[in-house]
């Protein structure tokens, strides 16, 4: 029988099947048996031939045919059976490790039955070599076809999480990944091991020959993103509302550390949690860091390297490691392997700033950021120069990893869409933690610092939303880090201060008076610009790079839950003389999870007090004298205001004496001067470190089942399904 009739037979089986509204005794095996028919069929193929409809009308109309469907083959009327979905998975599990399907055959002969499945070792079968096995087995693109199959499966059982609203209860137990995950399933470590090694170890330049990737169709890829996404939805777990449970100890090879008290019950979350040695740490570092540059990849021969589309998956599975792993934290800001990841995140920043699809990209590299500057090693790797000359759409400058970390910031928020604004503080706050590390900013990076505080005191802005002010207190706060702890490299910070010294003073002289406030207001509605780009002073581009560009009109996107608030998203510690942090948050609030949006909502009047102009909110938001002067009595300007007063008339009797307009030799005497003994007592250095909590489990939730729903297009599994967690939007 040809395959065309095999189908067309098939296909009337299913027709039948969704038609009948008896139900069919399940002897009827004549009737049953098309169900089975040896049809060579491919996934295109199961869904073109079984519509999702058909089948929920099946489940709708005759529930009982669609269960002796699926029960066909096993053992009816069992009280013990276990139930359907956990032989599912069991079975997935099975196949994944099936010799000749999914991984070489260890035997000579092939009289495989079904029992040797059921007992062989599946720690010896591996996919790739890595994290906690040293063998890597022969490539069989069979095998990767099989695999990948098998783990869209996975990934479809997964995927209840898409169908609950988002709320912080909904998915810190999904069923089917909880058992999943468990010491039920004997493949765990296994599989752990196999999709960790199989995405850290992937090299999509095709073995360093360029053009490789035109030539060979790469079976591997499509394997390696997949395993990405399952390893993502394994993986979450509400890191700071858990309990941990104990686990049975028996499955832990010698590349989980034992001497950790048991971990959590899921046991992907465990695995990863006791991952401890230095190569295993390299490996995994090596592997994220060589996938994330990958789109930055600029060789002289365009279309010569592959260029990856799972970099937000990457991301995702970064952030985990790092926050359930905090060994792994710290060997990754133990050398300067860590700028390695964050060019990548700042280039992929710089390039979605404009673009509206992509915001959910631009929070977690932030996000990403901002737990890494809770390390003070983190600021003190920045030092190092920046040689690699990625082409991106920023001012050119000469300077370190610390210039260009600052210099996209700024462009992102003079240039980039409305919706990153409450963005700002994060970003703000990533800068105050690296600050007092930071030796020498270049020029370039120190006007631009004076550029955002220019653009955040202006009276409108200030007064124009309940929260602006927080903006203009974390710069002031950079910049006295800077004075008090590097001043003697930062000449010219201090040459820009000096030259702006006009806008501190304007802020130490804010007016507080109902006109003032009033007429402030009143321009603000003549300038809708959300912030001036003037005198910013944009120097060229960069050669080769291109403007970030806003998404296609119709692009997809899904919606993201609000973000909790910087106080939420972050706990103050002071830095002792020792260098050691000290909590200065009372107990009872780290744990409090108010401020994460509550069922679903987004936390209204939290959102529209960020947004700096709408009309809405100039309807809502009333500043008065005293709110003003509630703020304006607290702003830090006294170092500030001393190093103006012994340094201003300095440079003021150079400039007379020797008529000059030059700034070398102004920049000369700052570098050589000092300000010991002249300044206040230097404050102790805060640092805001992020602290885990409900509102971003929440968020990430909503972002990676957004991330996959929409990379999953061939075949569409959700594709007009009801999915509740986020609204699928077109730009």
């Amino acid at each position: 029988m040809g395959s065309a009739d095999s189908k067309l037979n098939f296909r009337k089986a299913v027709i039948q099947l969704t038609t009948k509204t008896q139900p069919v005794e399940a002897t009827d095996d004549a009737f049953w048996d098309q169900f089975w028919a040896d049809t060579a069929t491919s996934v295109q193929d199961v869904f073109a031939l079984v519509p999702a409809a058909e089948i929920r009308a099946v489940r709708e109309e005759s529930p009982s045919n669609l269960a002796t469907l699926c029960y066909k083959q096993g053992e009816e009327d069992d009280e013990t059976a276990r139930p359907l979905a956990e032989s599912l998975l069991l079975a997935i599990a099975d196949l994944l490790f099936c010799p000749d399907f999914t991984v070489q055959s260890h035997r000579r002969n092939n009289v495989d039955s079904a029992e040797d499945v059921r007992s062989l070792d599946s720690c010896e079968y591996i996919w790739e070599a890595g994290v906690g096995f040293a063998h890597s087995p022969q490539p069989n693109s069979i095998h990767d076809m099989n695999r990948m199959e098998l783990l869209k499966l996975l990934l479809t059982c997964f995927s209840e999480a898409m169908y609950l609203p988002p709320s912080p209860e909904s998915g810190s137990t999904n069923p089917w990944v909880q058992f999943f995950c468990s010491t039920e399933n004997r493949h765990a470590l296994p599989l752990f091991t196999s999709l960790l090694n199989t995405v850290c170890a992937y090299d999509p330049v095709g073995y360093g020959i360029p053009y490789n990737h035109l030539l060979f169709s790469d079976y591997r890829e499509p394997l390696v993103e997949e395993a990405a996404q399952v390893l993502i939805v394994t993986l979450d777990h509400d890191s700071a509302t858990s309990t941990t449970c104990t686990v049975d100890g028996t499955t832990t090879g010698t590349a989980m550390d034992d001497a950790e008290p048991p971990g959590p019950e899921n046991l992907f979350v465990n695995y990863l949690s006791r991952i401890h040695r230095e190569e295993d740490f390299q490996f995994i570092l090596k592997g994220i860091a060589r996938l994330l540059s990958n789109p930055l990849l600029q060789t002289y021969l365009p279309n010569s390297t592959k260029k990856i589309q799972f970099h937000q998956e990457l991301l995702v599975l970064f952030w985990k490691l790092c926050d359930f792993n905090k060994k792994f934290l710290f060997f990754v800001l133990k050398s300067s392997d860590v700028l390695d990841i964050l060019v990548p995140i700042l280039y992929f920043l710089n390039d979605a700033r404009a673009d509206q699809s992509r915001v959910g990209l631009m929070h977690i590299g932030v996000f990403i950021l901002l737990l890494l500057s809770g390390e003070r090693n983190f600021g003190v790797r920045l030092n190092k120069p920046y040689s690699v000359r990625v082409p991106m759409d920023i001012p050119v400058f000469t300077g370190t990893h610390a210039d260009l970390l600052i210099v996209v910031f700024h462009k992102i928020v003079t240039s980039g869409h409305q919706r990153l604004q409450p963005l700002f503080d994060c970003l703000l706050t990533i800068v105050v933690n690296v600050s007092p590390y930071l030796k020498s900013l270049s020029m370039v990076t120190a006007n631009k610092l004076l550029h955002l505080l220019e653009a955040f005191s202006t009276t409108w802005f200030l007064f124009s939303a309940s929260q602006n002010h927080h903006l203009v207190f974390f710069l002031l706060e950079v910049f006295n880090n800077i004075i008090q702890y590097q001043f003697d490299g930062n000449s010219n910070l201090v040459y820009a201060i000096i030259r702006k010294r006009g806008v501190f003073h304007q802020l130490a002289n804010l007016p507080t008076d109902p006109p003032s406030i009033h007429k402030a207001l009143q321009r603000r509605r003549k300038t809708p610009e959300p912030l001036s780009r003037a005198g910013s002073q944009e120097g060229a581009s960069m050669e080769g790079s291109r403007p970030a560009a806003p998404a296609e009109p119709g692009t997809l996107k899904t919606s993201l839950v609000a973000t909790p608030g910087i106080d939420k998203l972050t706990e103050k510690s002071q830095v002792s003389e020792d260098g050691t942090l000290r909590s200065l948050e009372p107990e009872s609030q780290s744990s409090s999870a108010e401020g994460s949006p509550s069922e679903g909502e987004p936390s209204q009047t939290w959102r529209e007090q960020r947004r700096l102009s709408s009309a809405s909110a100039s309807g809502q938001w009333n500043p008065t004298s005293d709110w003003i002067l509630s703020w304006k009595s607290k702003l830090p300007l006294q170092t500030i205001m001393r190093l103006l007063q012994v340094l201003v008339p300095q440079v003021e009797k150079i400039c007379i004496d020797k008529g000059l307009t030059d700034e070398s030799e102004i920049l000369r005497f700052l570098q050589h001067g000092t300000l010991v003994g002249l300044l206040p007592v230097p404050h102790p250095i805060l640092i805001r470190k992020y602290q885990a909590n409900s509102g971003t489990a929440v968020w990430f939730r909503t972002y990676m089942w957004g991330v996959i729903y929409l990379r999953n297009v061939d075949p569409p599994i959700w594709y007009d399904t009801d999915v509740k967690l986020f609204e699928i939007q077109r730009v």
